[in-house]
């Protein structure tokens, strides 16, 4: 086996982090270190530009490599990868994820199956592998891929496909390894997390789900969830919320819209009340929650008084790490479609605000969490995050990864000071 490693080149979501972990293991262990592997996001058509762009300075920089390119963008559109001279091989998304598609010399240029037919689960271990996540401050934990939902702005569940779950003894065995191998948090991530279970046998919840792991691998300091429906949050998950205290007080919600009308006209499964609703009530059982969102700006049809619903939402549901895109057309969305398009200056100027207002909530959070005694996990450059995500800038060096307590102080550069009372 080679100790060399492949060059992995990672677009998007935390979802593509994590599989490009598995692909690093893969391709290492077939002796591709001679590789660069673009695995590419399909969310926007700028996400799609910058992975052309970097594969044709890749080329121009190592002529003698072999170029792979693999992702959503490379499931929904490998046509457009096929035609570039600069790339060797296309490897659609569920592929990518097989050890035995790595290191056999394919005849295809174009190695890509129908996604909506796979039916397997989605789980896959990341063994060994030094330093694989944020500089060990924490590992991301795949339990979930593809969707089953249809959102008009939507592509990914062509490049994803159904929604398909991880068993939950595959997940407690990954995050048992995870543990041993020195992480004190993990992240349980997928493209729709809060649809887990109705392909398991016994159709268990993501609560359920949540529960049994974290009862079958105590020694898991802190699990934290990626981004979440807020109409489909379990009773399980909700009394895990109330009282599970390594379950950590931050979610990151699905918002997209805080408007009613647009809402419905992106075929969201909830409306502004729910939202609001859902948050109060994870603050009634955790004082301390803190939420993050991700929200469009300028989907097609919004009109100013629409907008001004959405930015009272983030007031409403207190929201405070805000993910802000402008919209985007996708060609094959119904949404791109829609006659009456918002202005591209239009959306710009609304995501603008979105992020001033991201800004004046971030800093009204953190000024309430300073002078406090908090429990954080170190991250490189001597930054560590609190259980409810705020980022904290630390007096001393720390090991990544390791937990320390710490005694905030003041707000300085959007992160609070600390100092480390106790490793």
């Amino acid at each position: 086996m080679s100790t060399k490693e492949p060059e992995l080149i990672t677009f998007g979501c935390r979802l593509n982090t994590y599989e490009s972990e598995v692909m690093r293991g893969h391709a290492r262990n077939a002796g591709m270190e001679d590789a660069i592997i673009f695995n590419t996001c399909a969310v926007t058509k700028e996400a799609e530009r910058q992975a052309r762009q970097a594969i044709r300075k890749a080329r121009r920089e190592h002529p003698d490599k072999k170029i792979i390119v693999t992702g959503c963008s490379a499931q929904i559109a490998p046509d457009m990868y096929s035609e570039m001279p600069e790339v060797d091989q296309i490897i659609g998304n569920d592929l990518k994820l097989k050890p035995e598609t790595w290191g056999v010399r394919h005849n295809d240029k174009v190695l890509v199956n129908d996604i909506m037919e796979v039916k397997e689960t989605a789980g896959h271990l990341v063994q060994g592998v030094e330093g694989a996540f944020e500089d060990r401050s924490r590992a991301f934990l795949q339990v979930q891929n593809g969707c089953d939902h249809r959102c008009t702005f939507c592509i990914i569940p062509y490049g994803r496909g159904p929604s398909r779950s991880v068993p939950i003894g595959v997940i407690a065995e990954q995050v048992r390894s995870l543990v041993e191998q020195g992480y004190n948090e993990i992240v349980f991530t997928g493209v729709d997390v809060t649809s887990y279970g109705p392909d398991l046998p016994g159709s268990p919840t993501l609560g359920q789900m949540i529960r049994r792991v974290l009862a079958l691998v105590p020694e898991l300091p802190r699990l934290r969830l990626s981004s979440l429906d807020p109409v489909e949050i379990d009773d399980d998950l909700w009394r895990l919320i109330a009282e599970e205290p390594r379950l950590m007080p931050h979610l990151h919600l699905s918002l997209q819209a805080g408007d009613d009308m647009i809402l419905k006209r992106m075929k969201r499964r909830h409306l502004r009340a729910d939202a609001i609703e859902m948050c109060r009530r994870a603050k009634e059982y955790r004082p301390d929650m803190a939420f993050g969102a991700d929200i469009i700006a300028g989907f097609p049809t919004e009109t100013d008084e629409m907008f001004q619903n959405t930015l009272q939402t983030v007031e409403d549901c207190d929201l405070t790490f805000l993910h802000i895109f402008p919209y985007s057309e996708r060609e094959g969305t119904p949404a791109a479609r829609i006659p009456d398009q918002v202005p591209v200056k239009v959306r710009k100027e609304r995501a603008a605000t979105l992020r001033k207002l991201g800004d004046k909530q971030l800093d009204k959070f953190l000024k309430n969490n300073m002078n406090k005694r908090m429990q954080a996990v170190v991250e490189k450059g001597n930054m560590a995050r609190a259980e409810n995500f705020a980022l904290i800038r630390l007096d001393q060096d720390a090991t990544p990864g390791s937990l320390v307590t710490v005694q905030t102080g003041t707000v300085e550069n959007g992160a609070l000071t600390g100092q480390i009372i106790a490793h």
